[in-house]
């Protein structure tokens, strides 16, 4: 695969020669659609650098980066972590875009580490397969439409009082609304990560947020979805969803965050698209 470094370079350009970028209000639109393409406003001469544009330029590297891994089949190979990485990529534009510089930073991040796990996954996969885009394009897309929906569903903001396992009675129902298209959709797995916020000790946080992953678990598996498509692990106060001690952010760093995994059965479905043995 192409090393991603040599699109740095681009970045430069399409800062300075792309205007303002604009998407669809929330829920409308396709996958594409909702896909911010364009960069935001180009530095002009006379402006003051801040902070906000070595942010935004890191967001167009990042961009960069999940365009090349795109065109290199990831679409196609990694269907469910392709569409995470776009909702991430558009959250970020919209931090940037609404002053929220330290969510941004810390979302730029995460962005860069999924970037890269991508890459590495990928870079196994085409050293001994080959990506193959769909032969049922419109049953591709609905799939993608899927795992889009359960991304919203399941990564929502007050899930977990302070210092608690017991989910919230709203979190609730959106996992029971999961398990339910989950059941139908079997070639889609989870994989539950627990978070707490940043006060109390290291080994507590980590312990609380494996309770709060498991508890999560239980519930699904209370609503249908098998134990076996499901796994659990912490990250304790490492991976805060947003910087800051108020009490707004400590509420949505109490939190799971869900990954949709597709299994192998799905790479394999040559409806879907996947990868295949070279001939």
């Amino acid at each position: 695969m192409v090393n991603f470094c040599k699109y740095m370079a681009l970045a430069f350009t399409s800062i300075a020669t792309i205007g303002c970028s604009s998407y669809p209000d929330e829920g409308r639109g396709g996958l594409a659609e909702q896909y911010i393409q364009s960069s935001f406003t180009p530095v002009m001469p006379d402006e003051p650098l801040g902070p906000e544009h070595g942010l935004r330029f890191d967001w167009q590297l990042a961009k960069l980066h999940l365009d090349s891994l795109i065109r290199e089949g990831a679409r196609w190979c990694f269907p469910a972590a392709v569409v995470q990485a776009i909702e991430k990529q558009n959250r970020i534009a919209r931090e940037l875009e609404g002053g929220l510089l330290l969510d941004a930073a810390n979302d730029i991040v995460i962005q860069r580490k999924r970037l890269d796990e991508l890459e590495r996954q990928l870079d196994y996969v085409t050293s001994q397969a080959k990506c193959a885009p769909p032969h049922d394009d419109f049953s591709f897309q609905q799939q993608l439409a899927v795992i889009d929906k359960l991304y919203k569903i399941l990564n929502v903001d007050n899930q977990f009082a302070f210092k608690s396992t017991e989910v919230n009675p709203k979190y609730m129902g959106h996992l029971a609304q999961a398990a339910n298209i989950l059941r139908e959709h079997k070639s889609l797995n989870l994989i539950v990560t627990g978070h707490t916020d940043a006060i109390g000790n290291e080994l507590d946080n980590q312990k609380l947020a494996m309770g709060r992953a498991k508890q999560v678990t239980r519930y699904l598996t209370i609503f249908g979805l098998e134990p076996s498509r499901i796994k659990a692990k912490s990250v304790g106060e490492s991976l805060p969803l947003f910087e800051g001690q108020s009490d707004g952010v400590r509420l949505t760093n109490r939190r799971v965050s869900i990954e949709i995994i597709e299994t192998k059965d799905l790479a394999e479905n040559k409806l879907n698209g996947g990868y295949y043995d070279m001939e």
